[in-house]
């Protein structure tokens, strides 16, 4: 009976061996990195900067943030140069830096090695990346507004900024590998498509990602756009709003006219005040969104309209006990 069992537990521990090492070394596995030359025109540059600054928020995560003012504007002059921090203390499995990805250090990235990047979550070496970049989200769109993006991307000035390795916790380490997948994207509704329109433009922005709760770092879907995702900031957490059409708790009694003047305000260097102190700071990027044609505000704003209410009363600022 012992060698019975023995040849059992062996016979496990081969399998977890094997299993742990498929996970590690032979994922992930995505198509190769496409053959692409995207041509720089005025154009492309023009509205690949406009979705970088505004829209998907590129230069959000891959750029400095002034977190002594409110939102954490991006300090100009930084546009790419990467370095921005992701840990524990902010929720995340590890400790994550945004990569400079300025020309300074992706000349040598084809064209399509940072297209498969941006899409399914894979470097030009093979690597998984962590999705504090929503690249699942990146995969969804329209190809065009990629290819505008990278063009844009290739025009920044370049800056030397060598960015720390990631350290991933287990079983991060091993997980990370199965999260990246192929891209399915979709063709971009017209603007005229006011509400299809719009949902393109929040999948693009990764609204969801922020406003709807998770459970062990993985969005619940049953409450998209509810809020209450719970971020550590050095004060004291904030905590994500409800954008459902909830009446009572959410955006259902907001004109349009409300939701875009919200977005708006922040476009005046005057209402990006200087914190306090003991004053908790909020990740949401007004200043970068406050840019947004109001066109494309409105439409997000006709399809949040449409989602499911949800009956969830948030408290955004919330000090901290732990201090």
């Amino acid at each position: 009976m012992k060698k019975i069992l023995l040849s059992i537990l062996v016979l496990v521990i081969l399998i977890v061996v094997v299993a742990a090492s498929y996970v590690k070394f032979a994922l992930p596995k995505v198509d190769a990195a496409p053959v692409l030359h995207i041509a720089s025109t005025p154009e492309r540059v023009a509205h690949g900067s406009y979705l970088a600054h505004h829209v998907t928020l590129c230069m959000d995560c891959h750029s400095t943030r002034d977190w002594s003012q409110f939102s954490g504007p991006m300090v100009a002059g930084t546009d790419g140069k990467g370095g921005e921090l992701f840990n524990e203390k902010m929720g995340f499995p590890g400790t994550f830096y945004s990569k400079n990805i300025t020309p300074a250090n992706i000349k040598s990235w084809s064209d399509g090695e940072i297209f498969r990047a941006i899409t399914t979550g894979v470097d030009k070496f093979g690597n998984a990346l962590f999705p504090v970049m929503p690249y699942a989200h990146y995969g969804k769109m329209d190809k065009e507004d990629i290819y505008d993006i990278i063009a844009y991307i290739r025009t920044l000035r370049p800056i030397e900024n060598n960015t720390a390795d990631h350290d991933v916790d287990f079983p991060m380490n091993f997980i990370l590998n199965t999260i990246p997948k192929n891209a399915s994207f979709v063709q971009k509704p017209p603007k005229s498509d006011t509400v299809k329109y719009g949902a393109y433009l929040v999948n693009a922005a990764a609204c969801m990602e922020c406003h709807t709760q998770v459970d062990k770092g993985q969005i619940i879907p049953s409450l998209a756009f509810s809020g209450g995702r719970v971020f550590q900031m050095p004060n004291g957490n904030v905590v994500s709003a409800n954008i459902t059409p909830d009446k009572a708790t959410g955006i259902g009694n907001w004109t349009a006219e409300q939701f875009v003047t919200r977005f708006k305000t922040y476009a005046d260097p005057a209402n990006i005040v200087k914190m306090g102190p003991k004053d908790i700071n909020t990740i949401m990027p007004w200043t970068m969104f406050a840019g947004m044609d109001t066109s494309d505000l409105r439409s997000i704003y006709a399809y949040l309209q449409t989602v499911k209410p949800m009956n969830n009363k948030v408290n955004h600022f919330v000090e901290r006990t732990d201090k």
